[in-house]
C-alpha cells in the first residue's frame, strides 16, 4: 500500500474530534436495537450446578429394553437391532462405537 507523504496530516485534536463522533454514532445504533427484557423471567428457567432436586419427581415413563433393542457394550446405551455393527464374546457393539 503506497503512503502520501505530501498530504496533510491530522492533529491529535482531530483524531480525537472524529473518535468522539464514531462513538457517539455507535452509541446511536446500540440503543435502536435493545430489547427491553425482564431480569426475572430470565432467571426463572436457569438452575444452578448443585441444585437441590430431590422434591422433583420424574415425569418420564421408563420402558424396559425391547425384543428388537440391545445394548451396547462399550457406549451401554439402548440402540434398535438396525444400528448392530458386530459382536463380540456376546457384547453387541453399536455402529457408533465400531466407527
Amino acid at each position: 500500500m503506497a503512503t502520501d507523504y505530501d498530504s496533510p496530516r491530522k492533529t491529535d485534536e482531530d483524531i480525537n474530534e472524529d473518535s468522539l463522533q464514531e462513538l457517539q454514532a455507535r452509541r446511536v445504533d446500540k440503543g435502536t436495537s435493545t430489547i427491553d427484557v425482564d431480569p426475572d423471567e430470565v432467571a426463572e428457567g436457569m438452575e444452578l450446578p448443585g441444585a437441590d432436586l430431590s422434591g422433583e419427581e420424574l415425569a418420564v415413563r421408563v420402558l424396559p429394553r425391547q425384543a428388537d433393542e440391545f445394548t451396547c457394550g462399550r457406549c451401554f446405551l439402548v440402540h434398535h437391532r438396525s444400528q448392530l455393527a458386530e459382536e463380540h464374546n456376546g457384547q453387541f457393539v453399536c455402529k457408533e462405537c465400531a466407527a
